[in-house]
């Protein structure tokens, strides 16, 4: 169990989803059923049945930013930079390529008169930077960055990538990486299970670039998780302990609204608003406190998400559905279809 080859699997190429379907909540859906062992397959729209009134939905707010941007040193050299995390006002932790060509206190020249001043190199190998522009530094990068779309989609961001590699509630900048499973979610959707009684509220966690590197490590127990920033309210704490104590439901929207709730429950499942970075680690054998069920994508092999959908059904469960969903055809990743976990 504590092996990170026993989450490996193999997809052929073709399942790998490079473009959005038409309608968000279209999207296939696989239902794995933790009672009775079941796995069913219908369309992302019929989840709404699976809601009962005072059930709650759990969404991750966060919004990718257009992280991608690209410059060149004094010489003349072309950089590309992917932001990685907001340090403090104008300071950034990044990536760069090639990373030999620029030293510390380096320059990077930028559109838009902007420019980046390599500042020192963190732990992980990556960059830290001052960047300098005449206008505030987001809507520097909304102008002027692309999309940070996945290793595995092999194109370039496109104009439609900005609307669509977005939940349509994304509302807090911050990520590097979308919060998946919230891509099937239609307004529509939503407003309709507001309807039927379900309580929506929300977190953040902006997703780092972390999230799509395999364990190096043999031993799932030798493993580091990188750290994302956090926010809970007080509101969201209050809806999620008030249905837990009525005996409702709650629904995680992905691995990192169930990872931040998982962080900021107490030991009796008791959620506690607050603001900070986690790097919890869900593996087979973790106890959930809060998470009733799970909406989710499907995950890279031999991933810290595989292994946490593995904590919350099995691995055997989890094998069997992956089986299922290759034989079937079902799209796979970021852009790919979903999974709800009962």
């Amino acid at each position: 169990m504590y092996e990170v080859s026993d989450y490996d699997f193999i997809l052929p190429k073709r399942l790998i989803a490079q473009k959005p379907i038409g309608k968000r909540d279209k999207s296939r859906l696989l239902t794995i059923d933790r009672k009775d062992g079941t796995i069913s397959i219908g369309v992302f729209s019929e989840i709404e049945k699976m809601f009962n009134k005072g059930d709650v939905l759990v969404i991750n707010e966060t919004k990718v930013i257009p992280a991608r941007i690209f410059g060149k040193t004094e010489n003349g050299i072309e950089i590309e930079i992917l932001l990685l995390k907001e340090l403090e006002e104008n300071l950034w932790e990044i990536m760069i390529r090639p990373a030999r060509k620029v030293k510390i206190n380096g320059k990077i020249f930028l559109a838009g008169n902007a420019s980046c001043t390599i500042q020192k190199i963190t732990a992980e190998g990556n960059r830290t930077a001052i960047f300098e522009c005449e206008q505030n530094f987001f809507d520097f990068i909304e102008t002027y960055g692309k999309v940070p779309l996945p290793p595995y989609i092999e194109r370039e961001a496109s104009d439609m990538d900005r609307n669509r590699y977005q939940t349509v509630y994304a509302k807090v900048p911050g990520a590097v990486a979308a919060p998946t499973a919230g891509l099937h979610f239609s307004d529509d959707l939503l407003e309709s299970l507001k309807r039927k009684g379900v309580d929506i509220c929300t977190i953040v966690l902006h997703i780092g670039a972390g999230t799509f590197k395999p364990i190096k490590v043999k031993s799932i127990l030798d493993h580091k998780m990188h750290r994302e920033y956090y926010e809970v309210t007080d509101r969201t704490a209050d809806v999620i302990n008030n249905a837990k104590y009525k005996g409702n439901k709650i629904f995680a929207v992905g691995t990192t609204a169930a990872r931040t709730l998982e962080t900021v429950s107490d030991s009796y499942g008791k959620i506690i608003a607050g603001k900070g970075e986690t790097d919890i680690f869900i593996y087979p054998g973790y106890k959930f406190k809060v998470v009733d069920h799970l909406v989710t994508n499907f995950h890279l092999p031999k991933s810290s998400l595989i292994l946490l959908v593995s904590a919350f059904s099995s691995i055997e469960m989890i094998k069997k559905a992956y089986e299922l969903a290759i034989k079937e055809e079902f799209r796979f990743y970021s852009y790919g279809d979903a999974m709800l976990i009962l």
